[in-house]
């Protein structure tokens, strides 16, 4: 492991916790840091890995005092991990993934709420946002919504 330089040697510790407290761990943890004056850099919950928090500290023993302190924090990892190891976790993740053109929708909120529609385009960029021809519509006006508002109901065959 190749640590940065003015890094102090600080490591990135798994701990074990119950399955579904990820979050109330974490900030658990981040309550006994600040109130214990702990070394504790950054704490890291990702939702898609049930069951582990990521601490990044430079000593293990700061790890071994949360986890005496902290409801369903179970123990710590032997091995460490690194930021290369993490990264994917902190990434955005866009919003319309899956979603492709010519796909069959639902719209899930806003006016236009229970809508069928087919989808005509694709944003680009950070506004995550969809291009859609309502099915029902009497002239077929595309109307711009967010991708989060969607639900796929078909996919495009090829």
């Amino acid at each position: 492991m190749s640590e940065v330089e003015g890094s102090d040697d600080v490591k990135i510790f798994i701990v074990k916790t119950t399955v579904n407290q990820e979050k109330s761990v974490a900030k658990s943890m981040a309550l006994v840091a600040k109130k214990e004056h702990l070394d504790v850099r950054a704490i890291l919950a990702p939702e898609e890995l049930k069951g582990y928090v990521f601490v990044e500290t430079p000593r293990s023993d700061v790890i071994d005092s949360l986890i005496q302190a902290v409801p369903h924090a179970k123990s710590m990892l032997k091995s460490h991990s690194t930021i290369g190891e993490i990264e994917h976790f902190l990434k955005p993740k866009p919003i319309s993934t899956g979603i492709t053109e010519g796909s069959i929708i639902e719209i899930t909120s806003g006016p236009f709420k229970g809508e069928k529609a087919k989808v005509k385009r694709i944003g680009t960029g950070q506004h995550d946002e969809i291009t859609v021809e309502l099915f029902d519509a009497v002239v077929p006006i595309p109307i711009t919504i967010r991708g989060d508002t969607v639900r796929v109901l078909k996919k495009e065959e090829e």
